[in-house]
């Protein structure tokens, strides 16, 4: 995607599709790593994303990721649910000066074209799109009437609060609710929930007794919230961070995930796998991961080199539940 992003922004400035105003800064809201900015003057661009490691990886290019200020223009990089990219085009519209064009950019796969056209059924201005590199590029005025989209809670079944764009917002999943299903009674006084997501593995963590303190690592901002709003509990503390470069103050007891295989929409084994190597080196001698995962997924030979213990402990004819224990230290 990269590169598509690139070209097509490299056609709207250069056709006059997208005029920047002379001055000011501008908002790029939600683009991914690996996405090509190069096409808008980088000392005015401000990165805005709420993914840890999309936030990382354009830190680390030299751009900055805050700003206290309207923005002259924004630039949405649009995300595949529509419930999201209707928040983030609400949320663009209080970002920006009045009068201010809001440009927006996505692949046709993942309803772009839907998308521009509901921002003119709201009755506000919407250019021709231009079609490119799979994707498609518009410009819309900015108003008010963004307001209906804005971002609301949802409550899902067992009173949790979730939000636009977070997995599994409409209630907890099957994965998950396996894992809980298949977690002892008693667990270790530290453990780790990687990956925590809006709180629902959280929750059953700390009805756990022998639980003192549980490290809710998460890397998505808005779900992280979530978990906050759904835990309540002193002996949880927050980390918005990439779970897979997390690493604890002290070691946990127990490690309790169910990863993501999803790289936005392509399927990515490799993120489970680096899951799995963050949980091993996070891991205390005598303890144990507890982790969820479809069955189809190859995490059984990397857990049998790290764990000396792995068995299967519940799940369905989709999920396998592990326990893995006892970490192998390499010297």
């Amino acid at each position: 995607m990269s590169g598509n992003r690139f070209l097509r922004l490299e056609l709207a400035l250069d056709s006059g599709a997208w005029v920047l105003p002379g001055s000011g800064d501008i908002a790029v809201l939600r683009p991914r790593s690996g996405d090509d900015l190069s096409a808008l003057p980088k000392s005015r661009v401000v990165v805005l994303t709420g993914f840890k490691p999309d936030h990382d990886h354009f830190a680390a290019l030299g751009y900055r990721t805050s700003a206290n200020t309207l923005y002259a223009a924004a630039l949405i990089c649009l995300p595949r649910a529509k419930a999201e990219a209707h928040a983030l085009l609400a949320e663009a519209a209080l970002l920006v000066r009045p009068g201010a064009l809001l440009a927006i950019d996505g692949q046709k796969t993942d309803g772009v074209d839907t998308v521009v056209k509901e921002c003119g059924a709201l009755g506000l201005t919407v250019s021709e799109m231009l079609s490119k590199a799979h994707g498609k590029f518009a410009t819309c005025t900015t108003g008010p009437e963004f307001l209906s989209w804005a971002a609301a809670d949802t409550k899902v079944d067992g009173g949790f609060i979730t939000r636009p764009g977070v997995f599994s917002a409409d209630g907890p999943d099957r994965g998950s609710a396996l894992l809980v299903a298949a977690l002892p009674a008693d667990l270790p006084a530290k453990v780790g929930d990687l990956g925590a997501g809006w709180g629902f593995l959280s929750r059953a963590i700390l009805t756990r007794p022998g639980v003192k303190h549980l490290d809710v690592v998460e890397a998505e901002q808005d779900a992280l919230a979530c978990a906050r709003r759904n835990l309540h509990d002193p002996r949880a503390a927050y980390h918005w961070a990439d779970a897979t470069t997390f690493r604890p103050d002290r070691l946990w007891g127990a490690v309790v995930m169910n990863p993501p295989f999803h790289s936005g929409r392509e399927p990515d084994p490799a993120l489970g796998l680096a899951f799995i190597r963050a949980a091993h080196r996070s891991i205390a001698p005598d303890g144990a991961l507890w982790m969820v995962a479809n069955r189809h997924l190859p995490y059984e030979k990397l857990l049998q080199q790290l764990f000396r213990d792995v068995t299967e402990v519940g799940g369905d004819s989709a999920f396998r539940v592990t326990r893995a224990a006892y970490p192998v230290r390499t010297r």
